[in-house]
Formats: C-alpha cells, sequence, structure tokens
C-alpha cells in the first residue's frame, strides 16, 4: 500500500516509519524538514520525504494525489502554549482539504483518551477539536485514544523518571492520588496502529485503548521508583496550581514550559478507556505497567544475558535489530573524547575490537584492574581475563566487565553494556568517522544514574575519566601500549 505519514519525524512517527515499509508498504514521509527523518539505509528504496507544512496549504500540493491511507501524527502542544489549539485546529484543516483531493481511503489518528467532554483540559479538547474536524473528511476515519504512553523518549515517561530518579521528596497536586489513567507501553500502541491499517472492521471508529492497569498519577510514580529500587516520599498538596507546577517542572526535568504546562493540566481528568470494542477485533494483550517500564529502560540485565543474549533479546519482544539500537539519552550523565587520525580506520578500529582480556585497555590498565576488584568485593563478576576470542567479537561477547551491545565492523562502531555494579547503568561507545581529510575516532561514555548515590558515583569518577579515556584513545590512533 501507499501510505502517506504525517509526523515522520516524531517520537511515534520515526518507530511507526520502519515497521510500514518492513511490512512492504511504500511510505511518503512529510516533515517540514526533510532531513530530520531518520531512515535506515535498508529502507531508503521504499520511503520518499516530502518538504510541506500543515500551516502552509500551498506546500500540500507535494503531497500525491494517488494515496491508500494517510496517518495523522501531528501535535503542536511542546511549541508554544497561548494558541496551540488554534495551531492544531488549522493544520488538521488544511490536511482535510488536500486529502479530499487524493484517493485516500482511510486516516489514522492518534489521539488522547477523552471521558467528560465538559470538563476536558485546553490539550485534551484540542485533540477532541482536530478528531472532529478529520471525522469530516472523505476518507473514513479510525481515531485511537490513548493516555500516557510508556517508553523511553515519550514525554509523559521522561518526566516521571525525571521526577522519581532525581527527587527523594517529591511535592505534587492533589490531582496526583485522585485522578486514573491506563498506562500503554509503546509496543502495543505501535501495535494498535499496525493493526487498524486498511481494516474494514475500523473504518469510521473510535476505539479507546489502554493497557491492563488502572492506576492514579501517585501509583505509577511509585512503580517507576519500586523497579529501580528507590524510596520515594510524595506530598499531594492542593495550593500547587498548574502554573507553577509547570515551573517546577521545567527546573528538575528535560521538558519546556509549554509541554509542561499542557501535560500538568491533563492531569486533572482521568485517562481510562471506556469501551473496549478493539479487544473484540484485536484480542492482543498489552504490557502491564510494569513490563512495559522494563521494556522502556531498553536495557538487559546482566543476568538475564550471560548466557543467551541473543535469545533474550527476541523473546523481550524487541521490534529491532541489534544493529539499529541506540543508547538512551533522556535521564543520561556523558563524557565525550575524540582523536584524529591518519592512519587506516580498519587498523584502528581491530585495535579497538582487541580492548581487554590479555591485551588490557591501553591506558592506566592499573585503574581498570582496581575497578575490577572493587566490583569483585561488592559481589560483581571481576575482572574476567579470557575472552571468547582476542581478536574477534560478536554480540553478546564478554570484555572482562563489560558486554558486547552492538557491533557494526561496516561503519566501525562498538557499544558495550557495562556488566559491573553500579548505582545505574552504564554504556561505552566507540565510532570511527571521516573528518575533512582525516579520520575521527570518537568515544562516548554514558552513565543513567539511579537516584543521588548515582550522581554522587558519576561526579567523583569524572576527573578520573578526562584523564583515562583522552589517554585510551591517543594510544589506540599511535599504535602503542
Amino acid at each position: 500500500m501507499r501510505i502517506l505519514l504525517t509526523g515522520a519525524n516524531g517520537y511515534i512517527g520515526t518507530r511507526l516509519l520502519s515497521l510500514l515499509v518492513e511490512k512492504g508498504h511504500e511510505i511518503i514521509a512529510l516533515a517540514r524538514y526533510p532531513k530530520s527523518v531518520k531512515i535506515f539505509e535498508e529502507h531508503r528504496h521504499h520511503i520518499s520525504v516530502i518538504a510541506a507544512d500543515l500551516l502552509h496549504p500551498k506546500t500540500l500540493s507535494s503531497i500525491p494525489n494517488t494515496i491508500d491511507v494517510a496517518y495523522y501524527l501531528v501535535h503542536s502542544m511542546a511549541k508554544r502554549y497561548r494558541d496551540f489549539d488554534r495551531i492544531d485546529k488549522e493544520a488538521a484543516k488544511n490536511f482535510v482539504n488536500r486529502i479530499n483531493q487524493t484517493s485516500c481511503m482511510q486516516i489514522i489518528y492518534l489521539t488522547g483518551l477523552i471521558g467528560n467532554k465538559k470538563h476536558l483540559s485546553k490539550h485534551l479538547f484540542s485533540r477532541f477539536e482536530v478528531e472532529q474536524i478529520l471525522n469530516q473528511a472523505k476518507a473514513p476515519l479510525t481515531a485511537l485514544r490513548a493516555g500516557i504512553i510508556i517508553g523511553s523518549g515519550s514525554a509523559s515517561f521522561e518526566i516521571i523518571r525525571d521526577l522519581t530518579e532525581k527527587l527523594p521528596i517529591m511535592v505534587a497536586p492533589k490531582s496526583i492520588k485522585s485522578k486514573k489513567c491506563q498506562p500503554l507501553a509503546i509496543c502495543d500502541v505501535l501495535y494498535y496502529l499496525m493493526a487498524v491499517l486498511n481494516k474494514k472492521e475500523c473504518l469510521g471508529q473510535i476505539f479507546d485503548i489502554g493497557g491492563p492497569d488502572v492506576l492514579s498519577y501517585k501509583e505509577m510514580l511509585k512503580g517507576y521508583a519500586k523497579k529501580r529500587k528507590l524510596f520515594r516520599w510524595i506530598l499531594s498538596i492542593p495550593i500547587l496550581t498548574p502554573k507553577i507546577s509547570s515551573y517546577w517542572l521545567v527546573l528538575i526535568t528535560s521538558t519546556n514550559y509549554y509541554l509542561a504546562r499542557t501535560l500538568i493540566e491533563s492531569v486533572k481528568n482521568d485517562a481510562i478507556c471506556h469501551e473496549h470494542k478493539i479487544k473484540t477485533i484485536f484480542p492482543h494483550k498489552c504490557l502491564s505497567y510494569q513490563k512495559a517500564l522494563d521494556k522502556a529502560f531498553d536495557t538487559i540485565e546482566s543476568d538475564r544475558v550471560l548466557s543467551t543474549w541473543e535469545n533474550s533479546w527476541a523473546s523481550s519482544g524487541h521490534t529491532s535489530s541489534t544493529k539499529h539500537f541506540q543508547i538512551p539519552d533522556h535521564g543520561c550523565l556523558s563524557i565525550k573524547t575524540t582523536q584524529t587520525f591518519d592512519k587506516s580506520p580498519d587498523e584502528v578500529f581491530r585495535k579497538i575490537l582487541m580492548i581487554g582480556g590479555q591485551t588490557g585497555w591501553y591506558f592506566m590498565n592499573w585503574a581498570w584492574k582496581i575497578r575490577a576488584l572493587i566490583n569483585l568485593a561488592l559481589g560483581g563478576v571481576g575482572l574476567r581475563i579470557k575472552r571468547r576470542s582476542q581478536k574477534h567479537l560478536r554480540v553478546g561477547d564478554v570484555i572482562d566487565f563489560w558486554r558486547v551491545l552492538l557491533i557494526n565492523v561496516d561503519k566501525r562502531h562498538l557499544i558495550l553494556l557495562a556488566e559491573m555494579k553500579l548505582p545505574g547503568e552504564a554504556w561505552l561507545e566507540f565510532k570511527i568517522d571521516s573528518k575533512e581529510n582525516r579520520w575521527e575516532l570518537k568515544q562516548k561514555a554514558i552513565f543513567r544514574p539511579r537516584g543521588i548515590s548515582g550522581r554522587i558515583y558519576w561526579y567523583l569518577c569524572y576527573p578520573i575519566h578526562l584523564i583515562l579515556f583522552p589517554g585510551m584513545l591517543y594510544y589506540l590512533v599511535k599504535g602503542k601500549k
């Protein structure tokens, strides 16, 4: 099928894009800035990216007349608060006017769970208005109403993570205790977006979709804290207004004020499913909140990786292969080091693949050995001297107290996952890229701290890292040990 995907560079659109291509569809990806659309190399022949802005009708002429289905994944709440509802309506009207000129047979829209329409927040009412506008198109609408989406990178989840990780004591509006929601894993959202595609029973229908757990917002924060083994106090008080709460979120989390304001105001509404008819069409079992959290952490704990890495990855239901893995950005601390060089990049990458074991770490080996002894004393794996092979690596191999998470020889890219005892999770990334007439070796150490102890650990180690990592890169490219 030929599918138009709006919001192709967004959180949902980026993930949906690959799934649609893997099912054999031809995709027309719409974005204001085409370069912002992430496309894997093997998918390029199945995707056409067009530059268009839904707020400027003239640019929509680039949408081809022959399309079968259109996904509407556009929302402007993160840009400005005052008039985002007006902008959303204008964009939806322009979209409908153009789609009516095409051969489109179905519009699929992901929106928010809407309960009592008389007491909707500005955010949810805007979503409802857009739904009504899309329903006026010639092509029948399929609307999926979802609540909080749990997945690394989603706005709601990242706010939950930032708050719980950073604050031992939280002060929140009283609605955090009384209002309920049904958090839904991103993999389940994507399942429904794919399932309703070209399904006759779904044309002209509006579905509520949610996970199996009905929780208060306070219970979600507590559930996250429990998963991360953090003790947190959450105090709810009536004097916190949405405006004050929004400023507080901006100070503590990575969100901006406009997004914080819209999300805070939505907390006054219950976000639960009021009908379940989609279950009769697709008897799909959604992940529980705790399992959705497991998936969102996008790392496999060492006790599940030790023997059958690839089997664990497959059985987890992860939809992407390891070559598409990306280290998480949100809630992480990192240190980046680079070293330019002129010699063969393949030779340097071969040296990278030989780190650890008998070769050592090229610089300050004594520091690595001390860290291994500390790890062993804490009940960790210590320093594993034997590698499966000193010259060759594959995904799942052990390098001392690290696990090979990703390896791409063609792109000279290696990612290691720490299996040492840490107050958080850690990754070590090596990548070689061309830079003008030379080559550049990039190294990035990433740490996702667990609570205050994790942050203290990172900053205590930071001075050592400032010496250790540049020294390692220097000896990697200079051919010395």
